[in-house]
């Protein structure tokens, strides 16, 4: 670890807090309709939706409706991306002639896309055309966005509203995300990535002639835009297969750093929407403390284990960290930084891969997926899972005080907390299920690259990034199987769709509820104690949860490691 290393993660640091009231203020004022410096220009076009589409922007809806409403939504958006990749071979914009994409492989990454999960079982320049990429999975990098977005904003209302019966209208809130937060911040990002030397191109892939006389073929393509809105909005999915490790996706450490801002800026940002929604900044602050808090823990445990490197490349006096899979451009410290950025948010996007991590390095992007990608995590979905825990937090603090817990001015009983619970719960159930029956089921041990832990771990890792909805992966995993396309797709589809209803109805039960003022008994929720409590109620959970999984892979790694042995790359 240098000094340099360390500068670097506080200047990360520091510009994601400076823009984390800005831009909650801004969104703020999107999502309660008022007027915004884009609303000349935008606002005719968000009329012409709603006219278009048959919306009544004046009328909200009810938790169910709104959910259903979302579930529809994305049915079709399905159907839209699968047909699209299965008729691939028949589309314009498609200078490559790139095939129709296989049932199982086009049903995974439809699902991973709705789902805003972006695990990829191809690699995107020799599978996808442009027309697919543009039309089905950039599209669907906007949608399932504004989707995470929105659904944080119902809980927010949840707890900002008092005897209310509605939570919003989805319709106008995706409307709005998409016309006046990502689509205006994208246009300027896609430009800047263009730039600093990212392709943005609808002409064929080019033929180069290398230094000996040979030829490479450059695959080129409409890349900016994509990439922008992969990392704005915590998608992660590559338009090439080595992802943010492609220098045609991320050229200079300059569009490294921006991309890494990129992935936690709206989802630091919908704290301090909290915090005004619910009239107390202080609220979002604290929040946004606990997330802190397990962000730097995660950052210094990755950032020390890669630069102490392996014992057995120190042994041969080959000292000055583990460089295996990473990219010079970039260094330990930007790839560290990066797999904990990516993990810690939904995102999913790679700069280095995670498969040639030393254990404790590859352990942490583990546990960021597992505690359910809290740490600021996916666009809207991080806040709505930290909150999820906020519940937890105060049931806990209400039982060791002898009174019903209040959060916000909400009573939080028992109707609360089995909403939360039951959201918490889905997700070990798909991580640790699926995990089980693919290390017993020989066609899927067959796809591992390597044998014992880490081979463990590459399993685990899979359905832990796919139930997580990040898409991030250890590379040694052959994903593109039956077993695995489907599998994963299910992981994906649970991991997203039935930890949404039980954090609506959540929603609908809070904004029902009436508003209790605060009292010399309420527990304060904006200081230290209450952030510690909240971590170690995080870390408790998650331990009770996921401690058997997790020390069997990366734990016994890293032991094997320090005693000479080997278990395949990183390990």
């Amino acid at each position: 670890m240098t000094s340099n290393g360390l500068i670097q993660i506080a200047l990360f640091c520091l510009v994601v807090l400076v823009l984390t009231r800005p831009l909650g203020g801004y969104m703020t004022r999107v999502f309660a309709g008022e007027r915004t410096f884009l609303s000349p220009v935008l606002k005719p076009v968000e009329t012409l939706v709603y006219r278009l589409g048959g919306v009544d922007a004046s009328r909200e809806q009810h938790w169910l409706t709104y959910t259903i409403a979302m579930l529809l939504f994305h049915a079709g958006g399905f159907l839209l991306l699968y047909a699209l990749m299965r008729v691939q071979d028949l589309l314009p914009f498609n200078p490559q002639g790139m095939a129709a994409v296989a049932p199982d492989l086009a049903f995974n990454t439809a699902i991973s896309f709705i789902t805003n999960t972006n695990w990829q079982n191809y690699g995107g320049e020799s599978t996808m055309g442009y027309l697919v990429q543009m039309l089905g999975l950039t599209h669907q990098n906007f949608l399932s966005a504004a989707t995470g977005i929105v659904l944080g904003m119902a809980l927010i209302r949840g707890f900002s509203r008092a005897s209310a019966q509605t939570v919003g209208n989805f319709w106008v809130d995706i409307t709005r995300c998409t016309l006046y937060v990502l689509l205006p911040i994208c246009v300027v990002f896609t430009l800047f990535l263009v730039w600093q030397g990212i392709p943005q191109t609808l002409g064929s892939y080019v033929d180069a002639a290398t230094l000996d006389g040979g030829k490479q073929t450059l695959a080129l393509g409409p890349v900016a835009s994509q990439v922008a809105i992969k990392m704005l909005g915590t998608n992660g999915g590559g338009f090439f297969n080595a992802n943010a490790a492609h220098p045609f996706e991320n050229p200079t450490a300059l569009s490294n750093f921006l991309q890494m801002v990129a992935i936690f800026a709206l989802g630091a940002a919908l704290t301090n929407v909290f915090g005004r929604m619910v009239g107390n900044e202080k609220q979002g602050w604290a929040i946004l403390a606990a997330m802190g808090v397990l962000f730097v823990a995660g950052v210094a445990v990755t950032y020390w284990a890669e630069a102490a490197g392996t014992p057995a490349l120190n042994a041969l006096g080959l000292t000055g960290g583990n460089m295996e899979g990473k990219e010079l451009r970039f260094g330990i410290v930007a790839s560290a930084l990066f797999a904990v950025i990516t993990t810690a948010a939904s995102c999913g996007a790679v700069n280095a891969m995670h498969d040639s991590f030393t254990a404790l390095g590859g352990m942490i992007p583990l546990i960021n997926m597992e505690l359910g990608e809290i740490i600021v995590g996916g666009v809207g979905a991080g806040l709505y899972g930290m909150l999820l825990f906020v519940v937890i937090t105060m049931f806990v603090a209400g039982l060791m005080v002898g009174r019903t817990p209040e959060y916000v001015g909400k009573k939080i009983e028992a109707k609360e907390v089995k909403m939360a619970m039951l959201a918490i719960l889905i997700l070990p159930l798909m991580m640790l299920g699926w995990t089980a029956v693919a290390t017993v089921l020989p066609s899927a041990v067959a796809s591992i690259a390597n044998p014992g832990p880490h081979g463990f771990s590459e399993i685990l890792y899979a359905f832990t990034s796919a139930t997580a909805n990040n898409g991030s992966a250890f590379g040694g995993l052959t994903g593109n199987t039956f077993f695995y396309n489907l599998t994963l797709a299910s992981s994906m589809f649970v991991g997203r769709f039935l930890m949404i209803v039980p954090a609506m109805a959540l929603a609908g039960a809070l904004a029902a509820k009436k508003t209790v003022p605060a009292s010399a008994g309420t527990f304060p929720t904006t200081g230290g104690l209450f952030v510690g409590l909240l971590v170690g109620v995080i870390l408790i959970v998650g331990g009770l949860t996921f401690f058997p999984a997790l020390s069997l892979g990366p734990i016994v790694e890293h032991l094997a490691a320090a005693a000479g042995q080997s278990f395949g790359a990183g390990g």
